[in-house]
């Protein structure tokens, strides 16, 4: 018996922004019939001014939006995507269907119309290869609180991927136990696509973009950075977490469980290798000892100081019981003797802060507590970083040359990872300060 080999493949919504862009993906799976399940997202933006579909749709949750002109952007946008590609679909009932649903009292109308977007560009795909269309709806799902549920998913979607050689599968959403359809964060076509991977027992789970893998630091921040040709999952995780963008932080999630490899690919550059990302690698280059650098402006700190803080049991359970009340997570936690420092987000506190700072003192009676704003962490991320003597101090040493202070230092205990805190205008600077350092 010959062995079936599986490919999933996902599309970026600028992958998919107009008819030249679905013909380049469809270019691309036809090169290879393993590529046998494809995810789309809907069509991102065409030019630097131009709206995505998502964003179309979700403006029509907004009472002001003159919801008829939307809806006629949004399917002149379908319908020169689809004479473009000189295929025979009418939508009018897909509109037809989001006028009722906006008109409606159905549970999460806003999950719905912002679904529509990949549920459309599915239909197209679908249409355009020849592939059967299987409503996200029908084989992913979440339960009643709203969070992913793998194991009715797996078992739903397997079956029914078993019995289909060839198939398009929408990102981004799936549905309630009543049937009503829930989206996952924005950029969850990557999680669908991890799923469908897993579902489909993938030997790889490709994720065309619009870059040619995942890059060492921010493009905005440091000119043409290197792409990383291989990370493993928890470096990518980190980097994400940290505002890395160019893959959901979740996506690997379900792959991971099944030791799936993702790859990051360009459509516009279909030969490029990529990054490849997996769950372990003996590649290490000690002479590129990180694998990334990324960062997040927006932070603050609170400082709390009390004699004889290390001697009391439960300080630190009392001072995050403060933030846990308010519906506040905390971000890092570098503590010294007598001393104990707390980072949240600014949005997170914002109204907040001295209703948690009496409470904080009140909860755990320190001797001092402030909060000091204008905070960004950077995190440097690399799994050669444990083997490589001296990596911090040439962080400490490099940030130093440049008259930055560091205002915070935390490292991971898997030594994977080095996060510093210093002042949001020495933000870039400090980035690129590391990159030169580190990356030859």
């Amino acid at each position: 018996m010959q062995e079936r080999h599986i490919r999933v493949a996902k599309f970026g919504g600028t992958s998919l922004a107009d008819a030249e862009q679905f013909k380049k993906a469809a270019q691309i799976i036809a090169q290879n019939p393993d590529r046998r399940y494809i995810v789309p997202s809907a069509p991102g933006k065409r030019f630097g001014a131009d709206i995505k579909v998502t964003d179309l749709l979700l403006s029509l949750a907004k009472k002001e939006t003159d919801r008829m002109q939307v809806l006629d952007d949004i399917f002149a946008r379908y319908d020169e995507i689809i004479a473009g590609l000189d295929i025979t679909l009418d939508l009018s009932e897909k509109r037809k269907d989001i006028e009722r649903a906006l008109a409606s009292d159905i549970k999460h109308p806003e999950c719905y119309v912002a679904s529509r977007g990949e549920y459309l560009s599915g239909l197209v795909m679908s249409k355009l290869l020849g592939f059967e269309f299987i409503d996200a709806a029908e084989v992913i799902f979440f339960d009643e609180k709203g969070n992913y549920d793998p194991k009715t998913t797996i078992s739903v979607l397997s079956k029914r991927l078993s019995g289909c050689p060839y198939a398009v599968i929408p990102g981004f959403y799936g549905a309630m136990p009543d049937g009503t359809v829930r989206t996952f964060s924005r950029g969850g076509s990557d999680v669908t696509g991890s799923i469908v991977a897993r579902a489909a027992g993938a030997d790889l789970y490709e994720n065309w973009k619009d870059v040619s893998g995942f890059l060492m630091a921010d493009p905005h921040i440091v000119d043409h950075p290197r792409t990383i040709s291989t990370i493993t999952y928890r470096e990518l995780r980190e980097l994400a977490y940290m505002g890395a963008t160019v893959m959901h932080e979740d996506a690997v999630f379900p792959v991971r469980e099944s030791g799936i490899p993702i790859n990051i690919r360009n459509t516009n550059d279909p030969d490029a290798p990529g990054t490849m990302i997996v769950a372990h690698t003996d590649r290490t280059d000690l002479q590129n000892v990180i694998t990334g650098i990324a960062g997040k402006k927006g932070f603050c700190i609170f400082i709390i100081e009390k004699e004889m803080m290390n001697a009391e049991i439960g300080f630190g359970r009392k001072v995050l019981s403060v933030l846990e009340n308010n519906n506040v997570s905390f971000e890092h936690m570098p503590s010294g003797i007598d001393s104990l420092c707390v980072i949240v987000s600014e949005k997170d506190i914002e109204g907040l802060e001295k209703k948690i700072m009496d409470e904080m003192m009140i909860t755990a009676q320190p001797d001092v507590i402030r909060l000091e704003r204008g905070l960004a962490l950077i995190a440097v991320v690399g799994r050669a970083m444990k083997s490589a003597i001296g990596t911090a101090a040439r962080i400490f040493r490099c940030i130093a040359g440049e008259g930055i202070n560091v205002r915070m230092i935390d490292q991971g205990s898997s030594e994977l990872n080095i996060i510093i805190g210093v002042e949001e205008s020495s933000f870039e600077p400090a980035i690129n300060a590391i990159y030169r350092t580190f990356v030859k």
